[in-house]
């Protein structure tokens, strides 16, 4: 089984980071149903912008909250811009 770290770009332009086993199924769930994370339902809809497969649940645990402590600056430049 795979995880996944993903950082999602909200309507506003803000990043949302979070952590899964099933990444479409998350995504779906912040666009559109009541399980997506409060930040994220204010400011639909939310595109993925990046992510990453990690071995078990706590690397991604741990890759989250490493990406999480990152400056926006840096978060774009993961993503490339």
């Amino acid at each position: 089984m795979s995880f996944h770290v993903y950082m999602l770009r909200c309507s506003d332009g803000t990043f949302y980071l979070g952590s899964t086993k099933d990444l479409e199924r998350r995504i779906r769930e912040h666009n559109n149903s009541k399980q997506g994370a409060r930040y994220t339902k204010a400011r639909r809809p939310v595109e993925l912008a990046y992510s990453e497969e990690c071995e078990t649940w706590s690397a991604a645990l741990k890759r989250e909250c490493a990406l999480k402590k990152l400056k926006r600056a840096k978060k774009l430049l993961l993503l490339g811009n």
